[in-house]
Formats: C-alpha cells, structure tokens, sequence
C-alpha cells in the first residue's frame, strides 16, 4: 500500500519545477533510476516521458519544443503527478494510462482488457507486404482474416490498405472483442471488418482467404513468468502461448490449410520461436522475413505449402 511518505519521496526535489521541460527531464532520469521496462509504445524512455506527459496535459504530440517551456498550473502539476506515480511505481504501461496506442498513424483504443498492439507487421503492411502477394500471384486482396485480433489494429490497418476487402478478426476473448468493436466502429469499418468470438477457426463459417495474419501469443509460459511488472499488467491469454510457445500456432497452421486459396498466404508473427518452428515442422517451408531490427520474427507460408505438408 502506497503511503504519502511513498509519494514524498518520489518526487523529493521537484517542488521548483515549472516548466514542462523540467519535467520532462527529471522523468526520463526516474525511469533509468527505476529500471521502468520499455517495449510496449516505445523503447526509448525519452520517447515515452514526453508522449505520456503531453497526452496527460492534452497537448498535441506533434507539439513543437518550445512547448517544454509551457509553465504548468499547479493543477496541471497534480495531474502529472498523479500520473507519473502510477507509471512509476505501480508500473501501469503508458498506452493504459492513456487509453490509446498509435500504430502506422493511426490511434486505437486501449484498456487493460487487451494487450497493448506492438507488431512488425507495422512494417509489412504496405509495400512489402504487396511485393509478397504480387510474387504469389495474388493481384487483388478480397478476403483477408487476422487471427487473434486483440484490440482489431491488424484488422483494420488491413482493411485500410486493402479497400476492396472483406476482412475477418478473430478473438477467443469476449472482454477483448468489445475493445475491438470500438475500434472498428471508430475507424468507420463495421461494414467490411467482421468480428468472431472462436478459438482461432473453431467457430467461424468455412471460407477461402487470399490473407490470414496472426500475431497470436507466442511467450513460453516460464518466459510470461518472469515478464516485467509493465507486461504482467496485460492480459496473460494474450502472451502465453504455452510451455514451448507454440500451442496456438499448432492450431493456426492445421486449421490454415483449408482456408487458404492455394497461392494465399500465412503471416505469423512468432518472435524469437523460429528454430523451434524449423524443428516441428521440418519438411514446411518457412519463409522469414526481414525486419528493421534484425529479429526477422515474421514467417510467411503459401498456401499449397502448407496443404502438402502434414502439421
């Protein structure tokens, strides 16, 4: 239990500030003396100090730096504390305490019912991601599926890239798809993104996809056990993908097989699972994808591969 002592000594020596600046500056110091866990809307703590102060002040986030000069209201002052304890010492994630995620330009809704979206796909859909389609002969997108949709964002950056197609959004969480329909409802997509409660295909109608993409949980269970507090705070159905990681992904790919046309494609997010993958299905080929930072965690798999191999 937090006392006001607790509190004191947090912010010990910031009776002075004025400025956003200032704040600023002695945030992005806290959160190296805490050891704060970076990785669900930045990685680098100045990034996520200026976006968590200015969305807590309502500022735009395209706010020019003159803006760090602004003097703060002392009631403006309350507010950052407020929210500066609960993302320094309760660990709350940023995107949590502001309710929304940023991903390609686009803002979506966010609580505690869902995992906070961080993806490569981010980097895929667009040019590479029709390089990759055009190669396997697909020259128009009319269907497209995203399994494990969470809060929809894959969903609908797809169906903004591609505006010609139906896209399906699976979720096996009912708390997770209400999130989700806010989100297709805000991006003004109700009529071409259809949301299914299912275990990933277990419940949803038979049909033939040009695109299925999954960035399913991947976490080995003893990894999601030793997650930093930031990442214990999101929903552990989201990240946990069992003892070797791949419980979901088993599922995905035996179910894939008939509901790919023969040149469509399988993207799977996978993180750092790709010799595990290689091991459990030797005889599949697996394709990876290269990403910015070199994790290349993405795998695509064509459709008539995957129906002549047993998975």
């Amino acid at each position: 239990m937090k006392t006001r002592s607790a509190t004191e000594r947090l912010f010990r020596g910031t009776s002075s500030f004025r400025t956003l600046g200032q704040w600023l500056e002695w945030t992005v110091a806290a959160y190296a003396r805490l050891d704060i866990a970076l990785g669900q809307i930045a990685t680098e703590a100045h990034d996520e100090a200026l976006y968590l102060l200015l969305r807590t002040l309502d500022l735009p986030l395209e706010s020019k730096p003159v803006v760090l000069r602004k003097k703060l209201t002392d009631d403006e002052t309350k507010l950052l504390k407020v929210i500066l304890e609960r993302r320094l010492v309760d660990r709350m994630p940023a995107a949590y305490l502001t309710r929304e995620a940023w991903l390609a330009g686009h803002a979506f809704y966010v609580d505690e019912r869902v995992i906070i979206p961080r993806s490569y796909f981010l980097e895929l859909i667009g040019e590479p991601l029709d390089a990759l389609l055009a190669g396997a002969g697909i020259t128009q997108v009319k269907h497209a599926v995203d399994v494990c949709t969470g809060s929809g964002c894959l969903a609908i950056l797809l169906a903004h890239h591609f505006p010609e197609a139906q896209v399906d959004a699976i979720d096996l969480s009912a708390e997770v798809l209400e999130v989700a329909k806010l989100n297709v409802r805000e991006h003004r997509l109700p009529d071409r993104v259809t949301l299914h409660r299912s275990d990933v295909f277990d419940t949803v109608r038979e049909r033939e996809y040009d695109l299925i993409v999954s960035n399913p949980p991947y976490e080995p269970s003893a990894i999601c056990d030793q997650l930093p507090r930031e990442f214990q705070h999101e929903p552990r159905l989201a990240l946990d993908g069992g003892a070797d990681g791949l419980d979901v992904i088993r599922k995905l790919l035996r179910q894939s097989a008939s509901r790919l046309t023969r040149n469509g494609l399988l993207l799977i997010e996978v993180g750092e699972l790709q010799e595990a993958m290689a091991t459990a299905w030797p005889d599949l080929k697996l394709r990876w994808l290269e990403t910015q930072d070199g994790s290349n965690g993405v795998c695509v798999i064509r459709g008539g591969d995957l129906r002549r191999v047993k998975v």
